[in-house]
């Protein structure tokens, strides 16, 4: 998720906030969770953060969650769609409540100036050893966490119900989440009637909360487009097919997606990332490979944008004379795809009124969203499930950035941990015992 200085200036539009605490809602709550990170989150956070792991290789990330899961009497569950974790706290009868939160870290080498910097390294799925970073925030949200669950654990007099927590594998390929769900994560554990989480966001203010009530992220397709031709010598063009101009009249065309046949009002992206083609200045190649990132804010537009990929790119192709067994072949990936994370509103209204009145309503914040990243947060709230899901937002913008606000999958990627992780806790803790009250 990115902020930039719009979004920024309008979530501190009369705010006046310190990183202390509000003492609005339960002091006792409010009090427990900074205590806890003086003697417990604030070290947790140091060691997750110099140590983060990539994708689908959080080993040592999952081994520790675990660990400080199992610590607190939960029922603990490793291996779960890969590397995932799955804990459960059993407290009387109620409805059943999830709180996700994503473990993985990035393969960026970190220049964030902050006193405990990553120096972490390790070889990446494509055999090459990197630089690994928490470069948006995933650290914070596990330490989070484990803070929620030793609230929740301690506060059963304030709910009845089932708790599931559970530590994400592989966020960032938007991979973990759809993992653990094919693992049997609604089947083999309780299924929760709520499912909820938050993502620290760098650009908002520190401390504050933003609740979307409706989308937070939008879907995420990564496709391929391979546009083959008829090469040759690039002074004699009329005896080829070229697909270097083929693949231009395309990556134009799709175009028309956006503009002409999605409601002007809708959310929809279609970027061509990357174009690789060609050997030589004076060579017509025989291959042109596109990589596409495409994005939406409805399952309607999505349906359209990606069915319209493959039959622009066909017909562009058949419109050039490319011989019908030359035609582009277009590939979706199986894994790198998300639908667009909507949140149920009706969960999402109360989640934020609870927030409000722990927080104070001064660091609730309404904001315009920007941009249109995405989040596999999504499959739990994906409607074949019938799971009212939620995630929000926790500024964690620190003081002496304000100014310059770092973007995420940055390396300069930097966030006030102790600020965003105790409002992460309240927020969580208030949210999970509202919607355990709500049901009963």
């Amino acid at each position: 998720m990115r902020f930039h200085k719009l979004l920024l200036a309008s979530a501190c539009a009369g705010l006046a906030f310190t990183a202390s605490p509000s003492l609005a809602g339960d002091s006792a709550l409010g009090a427990a969770v900074r205590a806890d990170y003086q003697a417990n989150l604030g070290q947790l956070f140091d060691h997750f953060h110099r140590n983060p792991e990539l994708s689908g290789s959080e080993v040592q990330t999952a081994a520790r969650m675990a660990a400080e899961l199992r610590a607190l009497g939960y029922t603990v569950t490793e291996n779960v769609g890969g590397t995932g974790v799955v804990a459960v706290l059993e407290n009387g009868p109620g409805t059943t409540v999830l709180i996700r939160a994503d473990m993985d870290g990035l393969p960026i080498e970190e220049r964030s100036g902050a006193p405990n910097p990553s120096r972490a390294r390790q070889v990446d799925r494509d055999g090459v050893e990197k630089f690994v970073m928490h470069a948006c925030g995933h650290d914070t949200h596990i330490t989070a966490l484990i803070g929620t669950a030793r609230q929740m654990a301690a506060r059963k007099a304030n709910w009845s119900g089932t708790l599931v927590l559970i530590a994400q594998p592989a966020e960032e390929r938007v991979e973990g989440a759809r993992a653990m769900i094919q693992d049997g994560l609604f089947t083999r554990f309780p299924k929760p009637e709520y499912a909820i989480g938050f993502h620290v966001a760098s650009g908002l203010p520190r401390g504050t909360v933003w609740v979307p009530q409706d989308i937070a992220y939008s879907s995420a397709d990564s496709v391929d487009i391979k546009v083959r031709g008829v090469g040759g010598h690039g002074a004699a063009p009329h005896m080829t097919v070229d697909p270097v101009v083929v693949a231009a009249q395309i990556i134009s065309n799709l175009q028309t997606l956006r503009s002409r046949e999605t409601d002007p009002l809708q959310g929809a992206v279609v970027t061509v990332g990357s174009i690789h083609g060609g050997t030589k200045h004076n060579i017509i190649p025989e291959e042109v490979d596109l990589q596409l990132t495409v994005r939406s804010d409805s399952y309607a537009v999505r349906d359209t944008l990606l069915d319209g990929i493959e039959r622009v790119a066909q017909h562009t192709a058949m419109a050039l004379n490319v011989p019908e067994h030359l035609l582009p072949v277009v590939v979706r990936s199986p894994t790198e795809s998300t639908p667009p994370t909507i949140n149920h509103t009706e969960t999402a209204s109360r989640m934020r009124t609870a927030i409000a009145a722990q927080l104070g309503n001064d660091r609730v914040v309404n904001i315009p969203r920007q941009g249109m990243g995405a989040e596999d947060f999504a499959f739990y709230g994906a409607p074949e499930h019938g799971i009212k899901a939620v995630i929000f937002a926790v500024g964690g913008l620190p003081e002496d950035l304000k100014d310059t606000p770092p973007p995420h999958h940055s390396p300069l990627f930097r966030i006030d941990p102790e600020a965003s992780i105790i409002a992460g806790v309240e927020a969580t803790v208030v949210s999970a015992e509202a919607l355990f009250k709500g049901a009963e």
